[in-house]
């Protein structure tokens, strides 16, 4: 009696575990879907568009500051996606012959531990002097169900004057949803 129940016990366990064993790892993406990957390619057509209108008024012999992206809904805050498109940007006004500078190092800041540095108004005017910036760069961003929609602005700090702005769209795709997670 026991054998014949403990048979059909034993034969479900071997097909729960043989099941089990045929979980598909996660794809592996290559360099060269990397390197396709239209992220840093939108957050340098930004740049660009800041630049082109900026040109007039603004040499690249210049320095310029960028504050870390906000969240719309906290400007306090912000996450991964909006460090890493802060650092893009910057990045980009570099390539195009921008002095930018780094505040990350800096101690006279305001820094958000784990946030990244995040620029107050008052503050963009005693920033631009210390540093010799014609301009800064803010930007803030906001998350849909479908997109998350970046506003950057470059702003001259003695008159809190808009030069140029630049709006664009990334996708809510799993990626962009793994960088909005905030730092805790």
């Amino acid at each position: 009696m026991k054998m014949r129940f403990l048979a059909p016990v034993l034969g479900a366990l071997v097909l729960v575990t043989g099941c089990a064993n045929t979980v598909k790892p996660a794809p592996q993406i290559t360099y060269e879907q990397a390197a396709s990957d239209k992220f840093i390619p939108t957050n340098y057509a930004a740049a660009d568009r800041l630049i082109n209108h900026i040109k007039p008024n603004i040499s690249p012999r210049n320095t310029l500051i960028i504050a870390t992206l906000a969240n719309i809904d906290d400007l306090n805050s912000s996450s991964t996606l909006g460090r890493l498109v802060s650092e893009q940007i910057s990045a980009r006004f570099t390539q195009h012959g921008y002095r930018m500078v780094e505040l990350k190092f800096r101690n006279d800041v305001y820094m958000a531990q784990g946030q990244g540095e995040l620029m107050l108004t008052r503050e963009i005017h005693d920033l631009a002097n210390s540093h010799s910036a014609q301009a800064v760069i803010v930007g803030t961003y906001a998350e849909s169900r479908d997109f998350v929609y970046v506003n950057l602005k470059v702003i001259q700090p003695n008159t809190n004057t808009v030069l140029a702005v630049s709006d664009f769209a990334l996708p809510m795709n799993d990626n962009n949803r793994r960088m909005l997670r905030r730092a805790r």
